[in-house]
C-alpha cells in the first residue's frame, strides 16, 4: 500500500515539531495572560491552531498503520477527516472572541510591557524556524510536509509582527499596536479556519480532493490500452494521505486483466496521487452498456492489487 509507506515517513519529525510548538504555545499564552497582551494571546491562538493541525498530521501518520478490522474495513484513517471540522469551529470561535476583545480595547488600550512581548515573540520566531528546519527534507514533493513547512514559516512571520508591535509599544508608546496586531492575527486565523472548515467539509462529503482533476483522470483512463469507455467514476479521500477511486472500465480486448489493473494502479498513484483504486473491468464495447453500467457481455470485478473475478 503506497499510502501506508507515505504516512510512515516523517512520523518522528511531526512528533517533535508538534511537541515543541505545544510547549511554546503554553509559554506564550502564559505570558500573554500575565502581561495582558492580546498580541501574544492571538499569536498563541495561531500557534495552537497549527499545533492541532500538526497533531492531526502526526496522528494520521500513526493511524494509517492500524490494520483494518472486520467492522472497520478501512481502518481508522477516515477519523482524521472529522477532527479538522472540530478544529476549524474552535478556531473560528476563538478568533471571533479575540477580535471582539481587540476592538473593545481600541477605546482604551492597556499598558503592555513592550520588551516582554518582544522577547516572547522572538522565541516564537526561533521555535518556528527550528521546527520548519525539522520538516524541511522532502517538503518539495511531500504534500503533508509541505503544508507543515509553509504553516511554520507563516507562524514565524506572525511572531515577527508581534516583535515589531512590542518594539513600537516600547520605543514609541503606541499602545494601540497591541490590539491592532491581535485583530490582524485574528483575521488571519479566521481565514485559515474557514479554509480548513471548507476542506474538511468537502472531505467528509466525499468530494474529489483538491489538486485532482476528475476529468483529467477520466481522460487518462480512456487513453489506456483497450479502454473503450469509463463510467461510474468516483474519487474521494480516505484520510491519512490515501485517496480512493472506483470506476467501471469497458475494455474491448480480452488480454491479461491482472497486468492491466496493476499498470493502471501504479499509473494512478504516480500521476495523480490516487493510491487506493478499485476497478470493475467490463468486457464488450461502450455501446453494449446501458445507463446502469451493467455489461451485456459479462464483467469482471478487481482492484489494483487483486485478481479479477468473473460474474
Amino acid at each position: 500500500m503506497h499510502g501506508h509507506a507515505h504516512a510512515h515517513d516523517g512520523t518522528r519529525a511531526f512528533a517533535w515539531v508538534t511537541l515543541i510548538n505545544l510547549a511554546y504555545t503554553a509559554l506564550e499564552a502564559g505570558y500573554g495572560f500575565a502581561t495582558n497582551s492580546l498580541a501574544l494571546l492571538s499569536d498563541a491562538l495561531h500557534n495552537l491552531g497549527d499545533v492541532l493541525g500538526l497533531g492531526l498530521a502526526w496522528a494520521a501518520a500513526a493511524m494509517a498503520r492500524r490494520m483494518p478490522t472486520e467492522r472497520h474495513t478501512y481502518g481508522w484513517r477516515r477519523a482524521t477527516l472529522l477532527s479538522p471540522l472540530a478544529n476549524a469551529l474552535l478556531l473560528v470561535g476563538f478568533s471571533g472572541a479575540l477580535a471582539w476583545e481587540a476592538v473593545r480595547r481600541f477605546a482604551e488600550p492597556p499598558q503592555v510591557p513592550g520588551p516582554t512581548v518582544m522577547a516572547v515573540a522572538a522565541i516564537g520566531i526561533a521555535v518556528n524556524l527550528g521546527a520548519a528546519w525539522l520538516v524541511r527534507d522532502g517538503h518539495d514533493y511531500d504534500l503533508n510536509r509541505r503544508g507543515a513547512f509553509l504553516h511554520l514559516m507563516a507562524d514565524a512571520a506572525v511572531s515577527l509582527a508581534a516583535v515589531l508591535a512590542g518594539a513600537g509599544i516600547w520605543w514609541l508608546g503606541w499602545d494601540w499596536l497591541d490590539p491592532t496586531t491581535a485583530l490582524l492575527v485574528a483575521v488571519v486565523v479566521a481565514a485559515g479556519a474557514f479554509g480548513l472548515l471548507r476542506d474538511a467539509f468537502d472531505a467528509a462529503m466525499d468530494a474529489v480532493p483538491r489538486g485532482i482533476d476528475q476529468a483529467a483522470v477520466r481522460d487518462w483512463l480512456l487513453a489506456q490500452p483497450g479502454v473503450a469507455a469509463v463510467h461510474h467514476l468516483h474519487i474521494w479521500s480516505l484520510g491519512a494521505g490515501e485517496v480512493a477511486l472506483t470506476a467501471h472500465v469497458v475494455r474491448t480486448t480480452d488480454d491479461d486483466h491482472d497486468a492491466f489493473i496493476d499498470a493502471v494502479g501504479d499509473g494512478l498513484d504516480a500521476r495523480f496521487g490516487i493510491n487506493h483504486p478499485t476497478l470493475q473491468i467490463e468486457r464488450g464495447t461502450a455501446c453494449a452498456h446501458d445507463c446502469s453500467g451493467r455489461a451485456a457481455h459479462g464483467h469482471v470485478h478487481a482492484d489494483a492489487h487483486g485478481h479479477p473475478h468473473p460474474h
